[in-house]
């Protein structure tokens, strides 16, 4: 059968975005904070400590986000539509997703001493919110399908240059059909090469086939799978080989336009807890590149599966005040080692020159020759000393790819 064109399978990505409209039983918001296990997961008090987020940009690339709710009202930033119809605010299928996701990265609540409502992972940080699909139950989503297949890819390379930090992509197609794009890929890589890092929902075909979702497999991006409050792999979470690091998915309180909350699951969640995550690294050590903290991600994360990785968790949960720590002990990549500050105490760089001598023996000759090999051993040490401050290290490398659905948001 012939491979559907990437609109065609972007629709597909679309229809993911169901759990979104499907709430549960709303939760009473006096009760959030109680309920919010998954912030407590990833260990975020022990991290704000050190940083909340300030200074981050985070791109939202999803449904759309509602910037005047209480939780997110002054951080939401100016966004785009790259779809440029369908529902608009006040409707009931606009920016369900994408405000739930942009609660759970950077909700700082409301309320007095902003004690109700939802607290995200890092609630000093700024959202760019970018439009790329629509909500399953949105009446234009068939035309979106067909006509608007570059919108991701486009909102990707648009968010690296309107300066975030990290784009969360809580979408992805994980159907039958699904394959890589050229164009999506390329604009990954964009991202990555501009020091964005890109994080993305592993996929929720775990009980379907474990069916490969993209833009989670494209290389360099944080792919992340889902778990449930024992730390225990959920059974929709796709496992593959791009997982990267695990976070909470099942049972998750997020915020709605319509001012109520919902529980809800999905890697779509657990991709926007580590969205937030690498805000909180990147606010701690600002001039760490995508493969470094992704690496670092990796390494710090807790409960790691027996023999350090596998394809439903990854290297474990990931747990930002772990990366914080360890990321002190890295330097930027190509940044040039600090030479030391005590330098050489001896009189000479070697064995130096030796006594003169009256006489015209061998001393006499071994005198220059000794200052010669001083000179000779001087010169190397310098150009040793050059070689290594222009060149620079950095800890790292490029690391698998991740998946999230671009539509496929998680489901509630």
């Amino acid at each position: 059968m012939t491979r559907p064109s990437r609109p065609r399978a972007l629709a597909a990505v679309v229809t993911a975005t169901a759990f979104a409209l499907l709430p549960a039983v709303p939760a009473q918001a006096d009760a959030i904070r109680a309920q919010e296990w998954g912030r407590q997961a990833l260990h975020t008090d022990e991290a704000w400590r050190t940083t909340k987020g300030e200074g981050i940009t985070v791109a939202v690339l999803d449904t759309g986000v509602d910037g005047s709710h209480p939780d997110l009202e002054g951080q939401v930033l100016s966004g785009k539509d790259f779809i440029g119809f369908g529902a608009t605010r006040g409707d009931a299928s606009w920016a369900l997703h994408g405000t739930a996701m942009a609660g759970i990265i950077a909700g700082h609540g409301h309320g007095p001493d902003r004690g109700d409502g939802v607290l995200g992972v890092a609630p000093e940080a700024k959202i760019l919110p970018g439009r790329v699909i629509l909500e399953s139950t949105d009446p234009s989503r068939g035309k979106a399908r067909e006509s608007r297949g570059t919108a991701l890819a486009d909102g990707i390379r648009w968010a690296t240059d309107q300066g975030a930090d990290v784009i969360n992509l809580s979408l992805g197609d994980d159907s039958k059909s699904a394959h890589p794009d050229p164009s999506e890929d390329s604009a990954v890589q964009y991202a990555l090469g501009k020091g964005v890092s890109v994080v993305a929902s592993a996929g929720n075909s775990g009980d379907k086939g474990d069916r490969p979702s993209y833009p989670a497999a494209y290389p360099g991006v944080i792919a992340v799978t889902a778990v449930d409050r024992y730390g225990t792999h959920a059974s929709f979470s796709t496992r593959r080989w791009y997982a990267t690091v695990s976070a909470p998915g099942v049972d998750i309180v997020v915020a709605n336009p319509d001012q109520h909350y919902y529980m809800e699951w999905g890697t779509s969640a657990a991709a926007a807890f580590v969205s937030g995550a690498v805000a909180l690294v990147r606010a701690a050590h600002p001039g760490l590149s995508p493969a470094q903290i992704k690496k670092l991600l990796a390494d710090t994360a807790r409960d790691a599966p027996e023999g350090g990785r596998d394809d439903a968790r990854g290297h474990g949960t990931a747990d930002p005040a772990a990366a914080i720590e360890a990321g002190a002990e890295l330097r930027p990549e190509g940044a040039a080692e600090k030479p030391s500050r005590s330098g050489y105490r001896g009189q000479y760089f070697g064995p130096g020159p030796a006594p003169a001598r009256d006489d015209d023996g061998p001393a006499a000759w071994l005198a220059p020759a000794a200052g010669g090999a001083g000179v000779v051993l001087l010169a190397v040490a310098v150009v040793l000393w050059r070689t290594r401050t222009t060149s620079g290290t950095g800890p790292g490398a490029p690391a698998t790819p991740g998946t999230g659905l671009p539509g496929f948001p998680g489901r509630r």
